[in-house]
């Protein structure tokens, strides 16, 4: 694994420049085409064998070794956020309200760093490397799925993928066996009343104190029809009512969201969430629009290869710490290829060096330590070349 580190370490720079070149020019889900253009032609260069247009603006490329061995997908996202950058970074985004909020800027400059070095390592690989570049991570429907039915994972026997995590320090690697990241749902709530003069209330159904009382009745939800055992979020995130001073409104809507692990806690919670607006609204006489839209699954890694990866990170040059991270709420549509291949996800530390209380994903003054970058691909590597020395003979792990 020496050469592997030590030509990471040589390219480190050239990593670092594809990341802020990516961070400069950012662009939304499903808009992506200059990115997947760069990625595309940084691959041609290598002499991969690149697929575009992937279900939509995925790429995939292509690394055969010398020896025959097993199949290994790496994944990495690569859109932006409908974020106005607020950050002084000399490479800050040129594009006006949008930004690389997210760390999805450094998962591409890693994976594209990572299949540099693995290109010069071609003699030594036992079987084939899939580099899957995907779109649209963050905007539901998502790219993995569409990816997966373009045929993103034929032939794979294993995936692996990491997440940047400005808020984990630097050096820490976390894995967790199972569920690992909440599916993450979309309602939308429309209240119809009756408008009328501010002045008068007697003669109006006012959509406001209407949409105000749901909102607590829904947090009673959590509260008290959930077991507290179970891990559930019932988030209002958008109130619109939207009238002069003196008029009251005809409409109020709402858009929130449901983090749940458990599919029956998910069910559940979507029929309790239109039987509490139901019956909010009908005490007010007051009509209601209600629609759920599921988005991701549950990310659920498979032990086995979760238990390789994070065995073998704590001999990974940079790593100090790996340990069992907790369960979170945030969504990811890398729990599509879970539900295809066996692999795991994990989590690389990329707190910021000069912030005690770095901002959080998402957020307009996001950055992350680019030291990450090394950490990431360093695990990511090791974990293919071992596990192609492991599994020299090439046998398709389907799951279901």
């Amino acid at each position: 694994m020496e050469q592997l580190y030590n030509n990471l370490d040589a390219i480190y720079d050239e990593m670092v420049d594809i990341r802020r070149h990516l961070h400069r020019h950012p662009e939304l889900s499903f808009k992506e085409e200059k990115t997947a253009a760069y990625i595309a032609d940084f691959h041609r260069q290598l002499g991969h064998k690149v697929r575009t247009n992937v279900g939509g603006n995925g790429v995939l490329a292509y690394l055969e070794g010398k020896r025959p061995g097993p199949t290994v997908a790496l994944r990495a996202d690569f859109d932006a956020l409908p974020i106005r950058e607020q950050t002084d970074v000399p490479f800050k985004s040129v594009n006006e309200g949008v930004m690389h909020a997210c760390g999805h800027d450094g998962h591409t400059a890693t994976l594209l760093g990572l299949a540099k070095v693995l290109n010069g390592m071609e003699d030594e690989l036992e079987g084939t490397i899939v580099f899957v570049h995907q779109h649209a991570e963050e905007l539901p429907p998502g790219g993995a799925a569409a990816m997966i039915e373009d045929g993103c994972l034929d032939g794979v026997d294993v995936i692996f993928g990491t997440h940047l995590q400005a808020q984990m320090p630097l050096g820490e690697i976390g894995y967790r066996v199972g569920p690992l990241q909440a599916a993450p749902d979309r309602f939308d709530i429309k209240i119809q009343g009756q408008g009328g003069h501010g002045a008068y209330p007697n003669d109006t159904k006012d959509s406001i104190v209407i949409g105000g009382q749901l909102i607590n009745n829904l947090q009673q939800i959590v509260s008290r029809r959930v077991d507290p055992l179970d891990q559930a979020v019932v988030s209002i995130c958008n109130f619109v009512a939207q009238n002069p001073y003196n008029v009251i409104a005809d409409t109020a809507e709402m858009t929130g969201t449901v983090r749940t692990f458990k599919e029956e806690t998910r069910d559940f919670i979507e029929k309790e969430i239109e039987r509490v607006v139901q019956g909010t609204c009908q005490v007010s006489d007051a009509d209601y629009e209600y629609t759920y839209t599921r988005g991701y699954p549950t990310l659920v890694n498979h032990r086995e290869e979760t238990e390789f990866v994070a065995e073998l990170a704590k001999d990974v040059p940079g790593v100090e710490v790996v340990k069992e991270t907790p369960q979170v709420m945030g969504g990811e549509d890398y729990s599509y290829y879970l539900q295809h291949v066996k692999g795991t996800f994990f989590f690389t530390g990329a707190k910021h060096p000069e912030r005690d209380n770095p901002y959080p994903h998402h957020h307009p003054k996001f950055d992350i330590d680019e030291r990450a970058l090394l950490h990431a691909a360093k695990v990511l590597g090791k974990a293919t070349l071992q596990y192609m020395k492991d599994h020299a003979v090439k046998s398709v792990n389907q799951v279901g």
